[in-house]
């Protein structure tokens, strides 16, 4: 599981194990801004072409890189590497949210007050243990049959850590249906009241948490996102960070996901922020 930590306490922790991993080193990252590499400062052509010059360069031809943007004003996407998979981390809190209320559906009775509150911590706050709490409640079991039914055809649990939601595997595409499930409620996997419950929360991010996509953030323009970041020590040792949710204002209305794994973690926020505020400067042009 990522540390699902404020900014408060990531800048003076210096190691925690869990789930089996050892993430360490964390007051060390804090040292620096890092130097992310910059597009033009005015791409040219079409909105693809300038996503693709600006996403190419950023990305610096690292494989480990994904965005997936859907525009709410065209109803066109694009994705650059869009079906790149990698875990979740955090970002699977709004589907474990989901999971809760549908366990409590089926069961006929309304989300208990405890939960709720929970649900509420889980996303705002990225607090693992509430995360964890709905996750047992739910059942893990649930996940795949929800994603499914949400139509993620990419989104599942890790072979060999099925029973730990920040192993789920899931892509930016698949982030993206999700995004437009919870903002629309069009979708039969959810009851219209739980979408805008679970998306009403991620409006609702604390503001340390509010990189990524929602790097646009200001009084005219309103994000909705949940961001994800852990170090996968036992594996490659690299820091899975993603940022997924919708931006609208100030002439934009898209949702996005972008996906990355870093040697660092400040790396890949710095990163997932420049694609947000690239991606949002680019859609102030035009459509896709």
């Amino acid at each position: 599981m990522d540390l699902g930590i404020s900014r408060r306490s990531f800048l003076t922790t210096a190691g925690v194990v869990i789930g089996g991993m050892v993430v360490t080193g964390l007051a060390a990252c804090t040292d620096s801004v890092p130097v992310i590499p910059e597009p033009s400062p005015s791409p040219t052509g079409p909105i693809r072409n300038q996503l693709e010059q600006a996403l190419t360069t950023i990305s610096a031809g690292n494989p480990n890189f994904g965005v997936f943007i859907t525009d709410v004003r065209s109803g066109h996407s694009y994705g650059f590497a869009g079906d790149y998979a990698s875990q979740s981390a955090s970002m699977a809190k709004p589907m474990i949210v989901a999971m809760a209320l549908r366990k409590a559906r089926a069961d006929g009775q309304p989300l208990s007050a405890e939960r709720i509150e929970q649900a509420r911590n889980a996303i705002t706050h990225s607090d693992n243990d509430a995360a964890s709490a709905l996750w047992e409640y739910a059942g893990y079991q649930n996940y795949p049959t929800l994603a499914a039914e949400l139509g993620m055809k990419n989104t599942h649990l890790d072979a060999n850590k099925a029973d730990q939601w920040s192993w789920t595997w899931t892509t930016p595409a698949d982030q993206v249906i999700l995004v437009t499930a919870l903002a629309t409620g069009k979708t039969t996997a959810l009851t219209k009241a739980e979408c805008a419950f679970i998306y009403d929360l991620m409006g609702q991010v604390e503001d340390d948490q509010t990189w990524g996509v929602g790097a646009p953030k200001s009084d005219q323009v309103a994000v909705h996102l949940k961001n994800g970041w852990v170090q996968f020590k036992s594996t490659d040792g690299l820091w899975a960070v993603n940022s997924m949710g919708s931006v609208t204002g100030d002439g934009r209305d898209y949702r996005m996901c972008v996906m990355t794994r870093h040697p660092d973690f400040p790396t890949g926020r710095e990163l997932t922020s420049t694609v947000g505020s690239w991606v949002f400067t680019i859609l102030g042009s035009g459509e896709l």
